[in-house]
């Protein structure tokens, strides 16, 4: 953007993906990913071994945060939806705003202020403040998705790029997250490692973030707000213009119930892994061997969307991998007893997931376009924003899931390994593989039958919003 250009408040908007965004769009989302990863995988280990709390304690406090979060995930985009545009533009303002204040909030979460009351609060309201701060960005970087990517294929190219970014932040995690804590460890001991750790991340994400506000110049529309046009905001909605983006759109709808069953497939996998590695495989050292191939075969299903959705249509492509990612996943649970083919199997799965966790944000870009061709307004913001629904509801439901299968196959931490009963080893495998592939079924058929969106109907629609503000 030029300085005659910063001075008014507007730019030109520029058409066509841009080499840098071709490329490199997701690289924030690398950033997101790796700092979200810490409270995926150590928030239980600090809460517990390092900050000492009770098992009650430790499930008050990771209940409370996770259901409020949970509770806000809706608002969001209806906020960047609602409000005036800041400087830089209605969403691309945010990847710039607030990420920087993420890496001081979060930190907080994993580190133990005295004792008792005033250490649980602490931590509680830093888990729930970091999250309420980076939704905003996060949600404005996947809507601009549907603000840069004017025809599917740049909208899959850009969903696609950013996927197989966020998926490879997995297998750089496994390399850097646990050097990084045994570095902090020597300098401000053990156990406020992990704070240290989410400081580190979280300013890498903020940078990262950044680059994505540098490539996304020019891409948004950016006009200087006075009382006279912020009246005039088209763009602007009110809180019935977001129930009828919602309540006048079934494809919409059906997306959301759909996209459940994939986040329920990352979550409840990746938290069922473990007990199958120790109580099925009874080689708990393969866990991480699996972790580091499956995320290959992750980052390159990811890579590979943007061909298949050519080929297919970004619709037909999610169908058709949740049919495989369901076959596959049950061929695994009648072998179980054969983990290397489990570890091939579920890996394979795992490339169909980088492949559907590329498609969906294309697909919700296609429910925004036909949203604002069926109501007479643009809600990218909070339709964007709903992605977080069923994300957050994948998370609670990762702990019924397991914990119930574990609970109908008797399960208790006194038994030995390798002493597991074949009841304990199957339901281990319920939760593992059955479950997963039943929810993908289901999530397939609603896809087909209540998603039907197609690129003709998508580009028509299109075609029709831009003779409208022609007109």
């Amino acid at each position: 953007m030029s300085a005659e250009n910063n001075k008014s408040g507007a730019s030109k908007e520029r058409k066509g993906l841009s080499r840098a965004l071709k490329l490199f769009y997701g690289v924030g989302d690398c950033g997101f990913t790796l700092m979200s990863n810490v409270e995926s995988y150590f928030f239980n280990v600090f809460l517990t071994n390092l900050a000492g709390f009770p098992l009650a304690v430790v499930t008050m406090i990771t209940t409370i945060s996770s259901a409020i979060d949970a509770g806000l995930s809706w608002i969001y985009g209806a906020i960047l939806n609602s409000i005036k545009p800041k400087k830089w533009g209605r969403y691309r303002s945010w990847l710039v705003l607030l990420p920087w204040i993420v890496p001081f909030l979060y930190a907080f979460q994993f580190i133990k202020v005295g004792s008792g009351p005033v250490s649980i609060a602490v931590i509680i309201i830093a888990a729930v403040a970091s999250h309420v701060v980076w939704n905003f960005p996060y949600v404005a970087n996947v809507s601009m998705i549907a603000v840069a990517g004017k025809t599917p294929e740049e909208r899959a190219q850009l969903s696609s790029t950013r996927a197989a970014w966020a998926n490879l932040s997995k297998v750089i995690f496994s390399y850097v997250a646990t050097p990084l804590a045994a570095l902090f460890a020597g300098f401000i001991g053990e156990t406020n490692k992990y704070g240290a750790v989410a400081f580190v991340l979280g300013c890498v994400m903020a940078f990262l973030y950044f680059a994505h506000f540098k490539m996304f110049d020019g891409y948004e529309k950016v006009e200087t707000v006075t009382k006279d046009t912020a009246k005039k905001d088209k763009d602007k909605t009110s809180g019935m213009d977001l129930l009828k983006a919602l309540g006048q759109n079934p494809p919409l709808i059906m997306l959301l119930l759909s996209d459940l069953a994939k986040w329920m497939f990352n979550f409840v996998v990746a938290g069922a892994a473990s007990y199958y590695f120790i109580y099925v495989a009874k080689d708990e050292g393969l866990l991480a061997t699996y972790i580091l191939i499956s995320n290959i075969f992750c980052v390159v299903g990811s890579y590979l969307a943007k061909n298949m959705a050519k080929k297919l249509s970004t619709r037909n492509a999610t169908i058709y991998t949740f049919f495989a990612m369901a076959i596959v996943i049950l061929v695994a649970n009648f072998t179980y007893t054969n983990v290397w083919l489990v570890i091939i199997l579920m890996s394979v799965a795992q490339f169909g997931y980088g492949i559907a966790y590329a498609c969906t944000p294309a697909l919700y870009a296609d429910t925004i376009i036909y949203s604002e061709w069926k109501t007479g307004k643009n809600a990218t913001g909070w339709i964007s924003g709903l992605q977080n629904v069923p994300l957050k509801i994948g998370v609670m439901t990762r702990g019924i899931i397991i914990t119930g299968c574990l609970a109908m196959a008797n399960f208790s931490k006194e038994i030995d390994p390798a002493a597991a009963s074949e009841g304990l080893q199957k339901g281990i495998c319920v939760a593992f593989m059955v479950i997963p592939a039943i929810a993908l079924v289901v999530a397939a058929v609603l896809l087909m039958f209540g998603f039907r969106l197609t690129k003709d109907k998508v580009e028509k629609y299109q075609a029709e919003i831009a003779a409208r503000k022609a007109a």
